[in-house]
């Protein structure tokens, strides 16, 4: 039998419950953008930059890629953490898959304000 002390840590509820909220996020937005793009007459381009042009939908569609982002984090993490041993190697690796889901947050915001 194993006995656990407590000792404030939650044992992986915080990222269980982001990586199931993000999802939910992600699915929402799939599910307005595929009615959208149903609902569009042509799929131009200048349907797609109407489609982006609102206020809100930019602001939807940022939130379903930082919620992808924060997903993906949550699941190389997880992955590092099982199965790189190495310390400072795992520490590489979150730092490069930091890096690069800053990098692509910043390009996502740069390309949706440019419409």
């Amino acid at each position: 039998m194993v006995n656990r002390e407590v000792s404030g840590a939650h044992y992986g509820l915080r990222a269980w419950l982001a990586q199931r909220l993000t999802a939910i996020v992600m699915f929402l937005y799939t599910l307005v953008a595929a009615g959208l793009l149903m609902a569009s007459p042509t799929l131009d381009y200048a349907a797609w930059r109407a489609l982006f042009a609102p206020q809100w939908m930019k602001l939807a569609t940022l939130l379903a890629l930082l919620s992808l982002y924060l997903h993906a984090w949550v699941g190389m993490r997880n992955i590092f953490m099982d199965y790189v041993k190495h310390g400072g190697l795992r520490l590489a690796l979150y730092a490069l898959v930091i890096a690069a889901l800053v990098v692509y947050a910043a390009w996502a915001a740069q390309i949706l304000w440019s419409i």
